[in-house]
């Protein structure tokens, strides 16, 4: 084509020749439909005709005083857990990100310990410290302790689970907390020093809400997580929703129908964090599409 060439306008009725244009067949599009249907129809002619997940003892349970103290119990060690885990991973993200190099070293050593150690040891460990320590005290070093309790009166399962669950959590928020700190510009805190702002002023209100709408979406993932992870403190007999269904069934020998009533449940609870978690991210999100229409304005 010559350079400075006029390209010819398409036709007047172009636009309306595409509106009216019809889809081309998709074959295999309908056969793919057609086998997922008839997979969906299995698997719930399955679940509805087979006799042996004996569906009226799962009702007769579903909402038994029991199941629901161990909901209960699993939506607090989730709270609690996923609070312990942001506190420490936020304060080891800042160690990492600071100038302090034991710091720094201690972070990494945190990271390291909890990462690599799977969680089950650590809930066992944590429930048999009272092994290693058989008394926990605080005083002064070289001196008469101040306080003392025994590990098997303090470290209750409530307590190991906690711990559990706590630090290996605070390991994995470290990661989060410190790639959304990272994602704000440091010319930030450079003006918020100019205008007097003290480091701890500076991360709250410039910084850290800023950094909410990278740490949100990875964190509403690690709490899903948490909500099935607190399953296995059921190995150190803390009485949460997998362990009432578990004393249950151990009585009746309704292994199936039980653990039906654990899946049932399981996945209300994860259905509302996926609800609450897709609020969220809409809302940080909607704050950042604003911030990205302002700056493209002239």
């Amino acid at each position: 084509m010559k350079s400075g060439a006029v390209l010819p306008l398409p036709r007047a009725g172009l636009a309306e020749d595409v509106a009216h244009a019809r889809a081309r067949p998709a074959p295999l599009r309908w056969i793919g439909n057609a086998l997922l249907l008839l997979v969906a129809l299995q698997i719930v002619v399955f679940f509805v005709t087979n006799a042996r997940f004996e569906w009226h003892v799962v009702f007769q349970y579903l909402f038994a005083a029991t199941v629901l103290k161990g909901l209960g119990m699993t939506i607090v060690l989730t709270v609690v857990a996923m609070l312990i885990g942001a506190v420490i991973g936020t304060a080891c993200a800042l160690l990492l990100m600071g100038d302090w190099k034991p710091g720094r070293w201690a972070a990494c050593a945190y990271l390291w310990a909890f990462r690599g150690t799977p969680l089950m040891i650590q809930l066992i460990f944590w429930y048999n410290l009272a092994y290693l320590v058989p008394t926990i005290s605080i005083g002064i070093p070289f001196a008469a302790p101040l306080v003392q309790w025994e590990s098997n009166e303090l470290i209750t399962p409530l307590l190991a689970a906690l711990l559990g669950l706590g630090l290996a959590e605070g390991a994995y928020m470290t990661e989060i907390v410190r790639a959304g700190l990272l994602s704000v510009d440091a010319r930030q805190h450079d003006a918020a020093r100019a205008i007097g702002m003290t480091p701890a002023r500076s991360f709250l209100r410039i910084v850290l809400p800023q950094a909410m709408r990278f740490i949100i979406p990875p964190t509403g993932n690690q709490v899903i997580s948490m909500a099935k992870a607190t399953a296995l403190v059921s190995v150190i007999s803390m009485n949460d929703l997998l362990h009432a269904v578990q004393m249950i069934y151990n009585r009746t020998y309704q292994i199936v129908p039980l653990l039906m009533v654990a899946v049932i449940w399981y996945l209300a609870l994860i259905t509302v964090l996926y609800a609450l978690q897709g609020r969220l991210e809409r809302r940080y999100s909607r704050g950042q599409r604003h911030a990205r229409a302002a700056d493209a304005r002239p």
